[in-house]
């Protein structure tokens, strides 16, 4: 009668293992919780550098600006973020467009753009 009662619980060495595992399966959890919030980081200053280049070509539409030939540069904050924008104004084969790209980046990191955004002002009628 008591081995009966004996073959009915788990060893140490099984608990043990099982306690092993679930701790395995924990901390790739977290590892992975980490990485999305390091992600969502990520994800909001491109969201916000995507507003200022829109932002700039739409401020130049509706001054209706005609751009000089060239590059441009300038910093703007959005969502209490300071960034750095890159204006290229490059001449089209049809004389009254001229094609802008826009360039958005951290200020630390001006060699990688967090957003590019490329589009045309027209030449204001006379």
């Amino acid at each position: 009668m008591l081995r009966r009662d004996r073959r009915r619980g788990f060893t140490l060495v099984e608990v043990l293992v099982a306690l092993a595992i679930v701790s395995i399966a924990l901390m790739a959890a977290l590892r992975a919780a980490g990485q999305a919030t390091g992600a969502a980081g990520e994800l909001r200053q491109r969201v916000f550098a995507g507003w200022v280049a829109e932002n700039r070509l739409a401020e130049h539409r509706a001054r209706v600006d005609w751009l000089p030939l060239g590059i441009a540069r300038g910093t703007q904050s959005q969502g209490g973020i300071e960034f750095a924008w890159r204006e290229e104004v490059i001449a089209t084969p049809n004389h009254a467009f001229r094609r802008v790209d826009v360039f958005v980046s951290a200020p630390a990191e001006e060699t990688r753009a967090l957003a590019h955004l490329t589009g045309f002002v027209v030449l204001p009628p006379k």
